[in-house]
């Protein structure tokens, strides 16, 4: 008996899905536990498997379209079995465009079989024909994968490889500048490379056509007229390459010499991971003089790291002359002297200049973000002073004798996630309809890297040492400034802190890190006069600020959190116990 397959709920916070491939079509046999499609959630890319064995019926689903979770995507069942009850059934008759097609022409062709019904007949047909006829174009479309949580587009920062060149399933078609990081597209087809779709340096929605891999020769305008009728790029593109591809071959002409050097040729076409060639630009190094230690003889960071470059550093310094510097400097000396006569002060004429770059993905987030929470969620704020004298105590300590060197921000994280296992509601979530109380701790560390800000998290962290914490944001510091970062080492905080206490900040604010409840801003501490016992004694004083959601979190929680935060800092073994 035939069954329909519905979009299946693949993650807690999955509401609809994106059908990234087809690995069947109809009429194709199918097996329990065979790969029926890809799926796209909110999280990752998963497979959809078949849980039984039969005949693909029905595709209710073009690739790259996203459709609610439970709807029907397709049906299984016995070849040549009548399905069309099922989809009736389901409400979803839109759908039905891939076998019905073939028959509502037919019933409408009855009444009027002359010519002039029979064109509009023949448009519909054609008109369903792209969705059956593509599964059988001997090529697949490449689109713009999503690569983190909060990414909707991408910026191709550079091919690697070129339209025309034949391309192997693991290769890396592309570097793409995400919102969080610099990563590799890799197309999973093994071909030809048919179609480039975007150009290096600008950007591409999530599932929007990036590339197209396939049979060499294979007409692959059917793909683009299907997907979004935009083919205007694909008669562009070859020439493109065709041009950057003739001017490496007109200069090997004219100029033979570089080949001893081996420094001035083109180096697009070396295996290499996007740090590494980021470097290797940086120091104007060649990356044909390099040689790779990673699988397949791919340079990674390490292989450049030492390696000196051997041709800009020369080209840089050749305009200057050392006769051309003295004869400079000559006058230069002269006119001083002429400078201090004039008792009125010369006239100053400045030159007004600055400087456009391009917003990044990662700022383009950071903004986007930002602004939906300040302007959605209603920040307050509440302020404490922390008595840090026994915190710097215990610190000295615990360094004489720990594995790893624990910091003041170390000690701050590990207080925070004691207190929220006393104060639930500041470890909260403002979901719209409801409020998600989080029993487990996950500690998001705000990161300050050259494009921005990048959050961490610290999973569990109540029930963590001091040492292993230390340890974990050490090592995710790392991995943020080299952009080693992965989506899943960001996602999923309960509560976020950003310390400015290394730059000598007395205090500030933060914008809560959504959908978080609550964000802590650390100042440093200060030497400053405190009343104790009566006397005006020296003090070491931290402020710290947090910032509440006023949805979920009351000015008294708040304040009772804090106060909890403050008793344990001020007296660190309590939050050892």
């Amino acid at each position: 008996m035939a069954e329909v397959v519905k979009m299946p709920k693949m993650s807690d916070t999955m509401t609809e899905g994106v059908l990234a491939k087809w690995h069947k079509k109809v009429g194709d046999s199918v097996k329990s536990g065979d790969v029926l499609a890809e799926i796209e959630t909110d999280k990752a890319t998963m497979d959809l498997e078949s849980y039984q064995d039969g005949t693909v019926l029905y595709i209710g689903v073009e690739e790259g379209n996203a459709v609610p979770v439970d709807a029907v995507i397709a049906v299984l069942g016995k070849e040549g079995e009548d399905y069309k009850a099922l989809l009736e059934g389901d409400a979803k008759p839109a759908k039905t465009e891939e076998k019905p097609a073939e028959e509502k022409p037919v019933a409408e062709a009855k009444p009027a079989a002359d010519a002039k019904p029979a064109a509009p007949v023949a448009e519909k047909s054609a008109a369903a024909k792209p969705k059956v006829d593509t599964s059988s174009i001997p090529a697949t479309v490449i689109r713009m994968p999503l690569l983190s949580d909060t990414m909707t587009e991408g910026t191709i920062e550079k091919w690697n490889f070129k339209v025309g060149d034949k391309v192997k399933a693991d290769d890396s078609l592309a570097d793409v500048a995400t919102d969080k990081a610099t990563m590799e597209v890799v197309g999973y087809e093994e071909g030809t490379l048919l179609y480039i779709g975007v150009k290096e340096g600008e950007a591409a929605q999530v599932n929007g056509i990036i590339a197209i891999v396939g049979k060499e020769g294979t007409d692959i305008q059917p793909l683009l007229d299907n997907a979004d009728g935009t083919g205007g790029e694909a008669a562009e593109a070859p020439e493109t390459e065709e041009k950057t591809e003739a001017a490496p071959a007109a200069l090997s002409d004219a100029a033979p010499a570089p080949k001893a050097t081996g420094s001035t040729e083109d180096d697009s076409r070396v295996k290499a991971s996007p740090l590494a060639r980021k470097i290797a630009k940086d120091k104007g190094i060649n990356l044909n003089d390099v040689k790779g230690s990673a699988e397949g003889g791919r340079i990674i960071k390490k292989d450049i790291e030492g390696v000196s470059a051997s041709v800009k550093p020369v080209a840089a310094a050749a305009p200057v002359a050392p006769a051309q510097e003295t004869a400079a400097a000559k006058p230069a000396e002269a006119a001083a002297p002429a400078a201090k006569a004039p008792v009125v002060l010369p006239t100053y004429t400045g030159e007004e200049k600055f400087t456009e770059r391009n917003v990044t993905q990662m700022r383009k987030a950071i903004s986007r973000r930002l602004s939906e929470s300040l302007f959605t969620a209603p920040h307050f704020y509440v302020t404490m002073s922390i008595d840090m004298d026994q915190a710097i105590v215990a610190r000295n300590k615990m360094n004489e004798v720990a594995p790893v060197k624990i910091s003041f921000n170390d000690f701050v994280l590990k207080a925070c996630a004691v207190s929220l296992k006393q104060h639930p509601a500041i470890n909260s979530s403002f979901l719209g309809d409801k409020i998600r109380t989080n029993e487990h701790v996950h500690i998001g560390v705000a990161v300050a890297v050259d494009e921005g800000l990048l959050v961490p998290v610290i999973k569990f962290a109540d029930g963590k040492s001091l040492s292993h914490i230390s340890q974990e944001v050490k090592e995710f510091a790392g991995k943020a400034k080299g952009k080693k970062l992965q989506p899943a080492e960001m996602e999923g905080s309960t509560f976020t802190i950003s310390n400015l206490g290394m730059f000598g900040v007395d205090e500030f604010t933060a914008i809560i890190n959504t959908p978080n409840a609550c964000i802590l801003a650390v100042s440093g501490i200060a030497q400053v006069p405190v009343v104790k016992n009566g006397a005006v004694v020296p003090g070491n004083v931290m402020k710290v600020t947090l910032s509440a959601d006023h949805r979920v979190v009351d000015g008294a929680s708040a304040a009772a959190f804090l106060q909890t935060l403050k008793s344990l800092l001020e007296e660190p073994v309590r939050m050892m116990i």
